[in-house]
């Protein structure tokens, strides 16, 4: 039987960030998870180890090739000193010029900053789409990114803060209030 240790990345390249079982963990575009375990599978005649992880917001399971965490963005849920950070990126109000975009370029780029898995790339998506609203009608697609970009915001902030989503969100509104007043 093989032995659960991580092994080395089959490339030879320097050793990924570690997790162990019981860890929570942010996947680009799903959230934060927690390591369920980690398992030896054999795939193409050769064995690797995998991290099993539970998506904390649907119960959805991905396997992730422990040598190929950095690659698919694989993290840690942001530090608590870090949050200030994305509240200033919430409440900077730089002129876009994405105004003058199709639709469908911005939802594209805006999927792209999504995807990093970077929390201050999804605070700017949440951030330019809530201004966007303000002034007309988010396709359906905007919409739907503006509601995977606010989940995604408020799952990891709830965990790096140790508050309810409820708490989160009415931080999150009262950034955007203070614009109307």
């Amino acid at each position: 039987m093989a032995d659960k240790s991580v092994k080395d990345s089959p490339k030879g390249s320097a050793s990924p960030k570690r997790f162990k079982v019981g860890d929570l963990a942010v996947y680009p575009a799903h959230g934060v998870g927690r390591i369920e375990s980690i398992e030896t599978k054999v795939v193409n005649g050769e064995e690797h180890d995998f991290y099993i992880m539970k998506v904390i917001e649907n119960a959805m399971v991905i396997m992730i090739p422990t040598w190929n965490v950095e690659s698919v963005g694989l993290r840690d849920v942001i530090q608590k000193k870090e949050i200030p950070k994305i509240f200033d990126v919430m409440r900077s109000r730089q002129e876009q010029p994405m105004d003058n975009q199709t639709w469908n370029r911005r939802y594209r780029e805006y999927m792209e900053k999504i995807k990093t898995g970077s929390l201050f790339e999804v605070a700017e998506v949440f951030r330019d789409l809530s201004l966007l609203k303000t002034t007309k009608d988010l396709s359906f697609g905007e919409r739907k990114l503006y509601d995977t970009a606010q989940n995604l915001l408020v799952k990891e902030l709830s965990t790096a803060k140790n508050k309810n989503e409820k708490a989160i969100i009415e931080e999150i509104e009262a950034l955007f209030k203070t614009d109307e007043a």
